[in-house]
Parts: structure tokens; C-alpha cells; sequence
């Protein structure tokens, strides 16, 4: 086992600069190169990608087969944004797959055991958890982009029917594209944190599935009685990271809801606040790896 562990060792060590004998500075750049080609040597890792673009893709076009009807039944109202709301609305298949990539790029390399090659090779532990977060940010926010894009144009034949088509002279309209790219890496981000305090890929893809998914449902059907749920929900990672989506004329005035007061975050503050979550997980990760043997 332990000449094993040794050669797995070297080959990693060989891909982020380090010498066979240990000796040396680790350089970051390599480490990212090691990273990255660790990231893409795994066959999942194109399924799950894939998965994602196709997901978002279908889930678009599901929406936009609506179009006729809303045009239909949602005469003289304001669906400006509907376009915009159809391209993006695939957010909601691509967070769930790349939450299971986010939780086993890092829990994975514990089920094998390789994650002690990895620390072997760079012994300062962080740089090896930064360089997969940094791979992991990058490829997941081009895929949703791709995604985004994709759904756009599949889309268009449909909606350009009704002229509700998304207007791509509109700053708010790129600000939707680049959120939902942004939101669905940082959910990447928010698995991979949780993995990495875990270690276990079951309980990390369970957690951030009912942090996405379960925790919203609990919120929303007890903030009917109780109105201090009501007044957290909008602060919840997923409620709060999707205000980078809202736009005028969008979902909510296609479903009719009425006008009420100035939403408690704008767009970029709830991205931002989806953010803050990330980096506070990020930090309880970096502790305990520093703390915890691998």
C-alpha cells in the first residue's frame, strides 16, 4: 500500500512541479495544471457537463412551448422579460448536477484515497483545495453560460413568433445571462465546500440538494403561518442567489402576483450574499483541512 501511495504520489507530484524527492516550492500555476487535467481525465466529468447543457436546454424549451398561451391569455400585460426568463430558466436542472460535480471533485479523491497522493505532492494542503475550487468556478460558469446561450437560440424560433423573444440590446438582459452563469457556479462552489467539510459524497450531495432544494419548500410552506419565516425566506443561499435573475416582466408578472413592496435584496446583493455562504464554507474547509488528517 504505501508503494503505491508513493507512485501515486509521484505522478501527481510530477504535474504540480514538485520534485520525485518532495524537495522544493510547489508553484500554484502547476498545481492548477494538475488540477486541471485530474478534473478532465474523469469520463463523469463530460457526462455531468453534458448533462447540464442538455438539461438547461430541455428545460427552456419546455417553458417556451407555453409561449402560445401566455401570449394568448396574458394579453395587453408586460412580458417583456419572458425571453429572458425562458433562456435562464434552466438554472434550475444545471444547479442540481453541477452540485453533485461541486461535491465529488473533492469527495471523490477521499472514497479512493487518493486525496493523500494530492496532499503528498503539495504539502501545504490549501493551494490543492483552492486550485480544484478555481477549476471548478471556471469550467462550471462557461458550461451554464453555454447552456444559457444554447436555450437562447433553440428558443428563438418559438418565441420570435410572439415577439417575446429576449432582447440582446438590453444591459438587463446580459445581466440575467451573466447571473445565471454566476449562480449556478457558485452552487458548484457551495457543493464542493460542503464536500470538502464532509468527505462523504452521499452526505455532501445530500446536503446541498436540501439546502437548494428541500430547504426553500420548508420555508415557503411555513412562512404561511409564521412571518418571521416569511421575513428570512428572501435570505436563504438559493432565494438570495436568484435575485440575480429577477427581471421586469418576467416570471412574476406572467404569474400574476401582486405588486408589493421593493424585494430586501437587489440583484447583485443577493448574489453577493450566495457568495458570502461560499466563502464562509470555503473558510471552515480550509481550517479543518489544516487540522484533520486525510
Amino acid at each position: 500500500m504505501t508503494a503505491i501511495t508513493n507512485g501515486a504520489a509521484t505522478e501527481v507530484g510530477r504535474h504540480a512541479g514538485a520534485p520525485v524527492s518532495g524537495a522544493g516550492r510547489v508553484s500554484f500555476p502547476h498545481v492548477m495544471k494538475s488540477e486541471w487535467i485530474k478534473f478532465f481525465t474523469l469520463r463523469s466529468t463530460y457526462w455531468t457537463l453534458g448533462l447540464t447543457v442538455v438539461g438547461m436546454v430541455l428545460f427552456a424549451l419546455m417553458m417556451a412551448s407555453g409561449a402560445s398561451f401566455i401570449a394568448e391569455s396574458s394579453e395587453g400585460a408586460d412580458l417583456s422579460g419572458f425571453g429572458v426568463t425562458v433562456a435562464t430558466f434552466g438554472y434550475l436542472a444545471g444547479q442540481i448536477t453541477v452540485a453533485v460535480l461541486g461535491a465529488l471533485i473533492i469527495t471523490g479523491e477521499y472514497t479512493t484515497g487518493m486525496i493523500r497522493s494530492t496532499m503528498t505532492a503539495v504539502p501545504k494542503r490549501l493551494p490543492a483545495l483552492f486550485a480544484k475550487g478555481v477549476v471548478l468556478a471556471i469550467v462550471t460558469f462557461v458550461t451554464a453560460s453555454v447552456g444559457v446561450f444554447a436555450s437562447y437560440l433553440v428558443t428563438l424560433p418559438i418565441l420570435s413568433q410572439y415577439d417575446m423573444q429576449a432582447d440582446l440590446g438590453d444591459s438587463e438582459t446580459w445581466r440575467v445571462f451573466l447571473g445565471a452563469g454566476l449562480y449556478v457556479m457558485a452552487i458548484a462552489l457551495l457543493a464542493f465546500g460542503i464536500g470538502a467539510l464532509l468527505r462523504n459524497s452521499a452526505g455532501a450531495i445530500a446536503a446541498v440538494l436540501g439546502i437548494v432544494l428541500l430547504i426553500p419548500i420548508v420555508v415557503s410552506i411555513a412562512s404561511m403561518n409564521l412571518e418571521w419565516v416569511a421575513n428570512l425566506a428572501p435570505y436563504l443561499p438559493s432565494a438570495a442567489g436568484e435575485r440575480i435573475m429577477a427581471i421586469d416582466g418576467g416570471m412574476s408578472a406572467i404569474e400574476g402576483e401582486p405588486p408589493g413592496g421593493e424585494p430586501p435584496l437587489t440583484p447583485w446583493q443577493g448574489i453577493g450574499l450566495l457568495g458570502a455562504y461560499v466563502a464562509a464554507i470555503f473558510a471552515a474547509a480550509c481550517v479543518l483541512l489544516r487540522r484533520r488528517d486525510v
